[in-house]
């Protein structure tokens, strides 16, 4: 941030108090920290600068998922999904799937809907090849499929996406995977 302010980078400075806002809202500083992020993609949108702006609104998306605000988090993944679409920047499109599903099995309402956004986001994560936003995937279906007592299922279908991974098991998704995987048994 201090570097984007000495050298005149208002775009990247905005995606610095993104990430600022980010680093506030993880460890319990969530309103001040969604706040500061809300705030800066505003600039950035007000600026004509979309790139990023999908991103920082899932991260917000995930936060909000943590905390348990699904209308705001349906919101907020809503911005996501459609800054995504009129730029054109499919990445994030798997991830965003996802935490909607998160969202819609929190919302405890729409199991079925949420288990065919889970689907979604396991199919764009296939057709990209992005493996770990599969796993991301595969673990949330994972879950909701052990709640709804279909363990084989989920099992099957998580040790298949781990099983492709050589290396990072000290990561968060692969060892939140393990656990879920071991739970399984």
């Amino acid at each position: 941030i201090a570097l984007c302010d000495e050298h005149g980078m208002g775009g990247h400075r905005e995606w610095g108090m993104c990430s600022r806002g980010w680093a506030l809202a993880e460890p319990g500083l969530t309103q001040d920290g969604l706040d500061l992020m809300r705030e800066r993609i505003d600039a950035l949108r007000a600026k004509n600068i979309l790139a990023g702006v999908d991103y920082f609104l899932g991260v917000s998306t995930q936060i909000l998922n943590k905390v348990g605000d699904v209308p705001k988090g349906l919101a907020s993944l809503g911005e996501a999904f459609d800054v995504a679409r009129s730029t054109n920047q499919p990445v994030w499109l798997a991830e965003f799937a996802r935490l909607r599903g998160e969202l819609l099995v929190q919302d405890g309402a729409a199991e079925a809907e949420a288990e065919a956004s889970l689907r979604e986001a396991l199919t764009i994560a296939r057709r990209q090849e992005a493996k770990s936003l599969e796993l991301r995937a595969a673990t949330s279906l994972a879950r909701l499929w052990q709640r709804q007592g279909k363990k084989e299922g989920a099992r099957e279908l998580l040790a298949s996406v781990y099983g492709w991974f050589t290396e990072g098991f000290d990561t968060a998704d692969l060892r939140e995977a393990k656990g879920l995987l071991d739970a399984l048994v």
